[in-house]
């Protein structure tokens, strides 16, 4: 791997910059090369928030790109800020459990996944974000799932002391994330 370039974009609320954060402290645990440029409006919830994320065996050259490798698109908005970030060598996610259409997209390959309804009715709203990242680190086979852990404990490691059942339900939704990728190889 020479270097995997991330885009992630989501409202204001839907964890977007908290997925950044544990990927490139598990990619910098993992002895890689990390950067991680935020980028958002003023408003904590109800605007998009986008993060650019690089992870690589070798220094980062560049902090910016035009495409990435992987676009993660969580809302309507979200696809019509981003689709500029996708080419015909990307592959774009979707929650198709929240965007009204599928990405009108040049991509290689372009996966919905229902992140937020499973969220919602197999583990908590509180872990949506949870299942995106396990989506990423799946699909781009850039972090192993227990650097990804790790990065979570340091994270939220004393709300995990003061809530053990809120760990488990984490390291669940990662879980549910890998599995939803694995599940679209297999198809």
């Amino acid at each position: 791997m020479a270097r995997t370039k991330i885009v992630l974009a989501g409202e204001g609320g839907h964890g977007v910059q908290s997925i950044a954060k544990i990927l490139v402290e598990a990619g910098y645990a993992a002895n890689k090369k990390v950067l991680y440029i935020p980028n958002f409006g003023v408003e904590q919830r109800g605007g998009v928030s986008i993060a650019f994320c690089q992870i690589a065996d070798e220094e980062i050259g560049e902090p910016r790109f035009s495409k990435g490798d992987i676009v993660i698109m969580l809302s309507d908005r979200a696809i019509n800020r981003c689709s500029m970030y996708v080419d015909k060598n990307s592959t774009a996610v979707y929650d198709s459990s929240i965007c009204n259409t599928r990405p009108d997209i040049n991509a290689k390959e372009i996966i919905g996944i229902p992140a937020n309804k499973i969220a919602n009715d197999e583990i908590s709203a509180r872990v949506f974000n949870i299942i995106i990242l396990g989506v990423v680190i799946k699909a781009t086979g850039v972090l192993e799932a227990d650097y990804v852990k790790n990065a979570m404990i340091a994270a939220f490691g004393k709300k995990f002391d003061n809530n053990p059942a809120l760990k488990e339900m984490n390291f669940k939704a990662l879980e549910k994330g890998i599995e939803l990728i694995e599940a679209k190889a297999s198809v």
